[in-house]
């Protein structure tokens, strides 16, 4: 919804400043920022083999407008809204789960499992109308027996079933068989994609009857949740230095950021693992969707790795550190030799041999 925190959530994120103001509707075109994503192994990697620089993974995050009641029908700008979300790989609902009279809610009263509702109503309706004007254009032809249309119209009513409802897509795609998801997938359903639920709480919110509601409603759909207080986050984001950062959260008593959890959380979401190469010019960490193949991560580095790939010389993160040096791995036999059928797995270290 508009007013919830979104924005100054993002700003916090990002480091940037846009407008994060005390009405609806403040952002109009989407922002995007890229934020490295928060991973302990990078650094002790980094203590082990010193380097010229260190780079971590990255993740692109979009701050869209707040959505309203009738979003689906063009309220509020909503059909604009609504396009710039089908645009994203997964999304992050902010919910305000704080009280405070300073801050306007849409609705005039802090209720997140309506706030929730309404959202997921909107999207679900904005999903109902593509899928039915999709089973519209292709039941003449699925009629007459055309056997694709047949195929892709079974997949449609699927779909539309739990829309009907205004229920996700997403909580029927694992019934589904591959080709229907096939058939779905181009479509880019608003509720098909992966979720995860941020609750914005008060400074003091911790645990609050607001906080559980959300945590019951995501439990119900398997999301995961994110209590963050974007308040607090503003405040570390504005430090300057490390170590002022380092110095209020242990004032607050707090072991990281809130956003930490919300960008590892995001990676997750992704079905996204790391990977790491390491060397005196560059340590590096590395995206790749989980169950990817060696020469899949070697084409993240080059694509001339993926088309020539050899072998990939591998270490598991924990093998390394308790090696302390590749030769030490080699010596102990922990290093391993991987060919193209080799499933990467979070954390390990790559080496890879190509030729082109």
């Amino acid at each position: 919804l508009p007013n919830v925190g979104k924005s100054t959530i993002f700003n916090a994120l990002t480091r940037t400043s846009v407008p994060a103001a005390n009405y609806p509707f403040c952002t109009i075109d989407p922002n995007v920022g890229a934020v490295p994503v928060p991973d302990s192994r990078l650094a002790a990697l980094a203590r082990l083999v010193p380097t010229e620089r260190v780079v971590p993974t990255m993740m692109e995050f979009v701050d869209i407008a707040g959505l309203v009641k009738g979003a689906s029908e063009g309220e509020g700008l909503g059909n604009q809204f609504l396009s710039h979300i089908q645009q994203v790989d997964a999304v992050a609902h902010v919910v305000r789960c704080f009280e405070d009279d300073q801050v306007v809610h849409v609705s005039g009263s802090v209720d997140p499992r309506r706030d929730l509702e309404i959202i997921a109503t909107e999207l679900a309706l904005r999903d109902l109308a593509v899928v039915s004007s999709a089973i519209s254009r292709v039941e003449k032809l699925a009629n007459s027996g055309d056997k694709d249309s047949r195929a892709m119209l079974e997949a449609l009513r699927a779909a539309a079933e739990p829309l009907n409802d205004a229920r996700p897509v997403r909580g029927i795609l694992g019934t589904l068989g591959a080709a229907a998801q096939d058939i779905l997938r181009p479509m880019n359903l608003l509720t098909a994609k992966p979720l995860l639920y941020v609750a914005n709480v008060s400074e003091h919110g911790g645990d609050n009857p607001h906080l559980a509601v959300v945590r019951g409603l995501a439990a119900e759909e398997g999301a995961a949740v994110v209590p963050i207080c974007g308040a607090i986050e503003a405040q570390i984001a504005a430090l300057e230095s490390e170590d002022e950062r380092r110095e209020f959260l242990q004032a607050e008593g707090l072991s990281e950021p809130g956003l930490n959890r919300l960008i590892r959380e995001g990676h997750a979401l992704l079905g996204l693992i790391t990977f790491f190469t390491v060397g005196p010019k560059e340590d590096r960490a590395w995206t790749v969707r989980r169950g990817a193949a060696a020469p899949e991560a070697a084409g993240k580095i080059h694509s001339d790795m993926a088309r020539g790939f050899i072998r990939a010389e591998v270490i598991a993160y924990d093998d390394f550190i308790t090696a302390g040096s590749e030769a030490a791995a080699r010596t102990q036999g922990t290093l391993r030799i991987e060919g193209k059928e080799y499933v990467v797995q979070d954390g390990d270290l790559m080496h890879f041999r190509f030729s082109v």
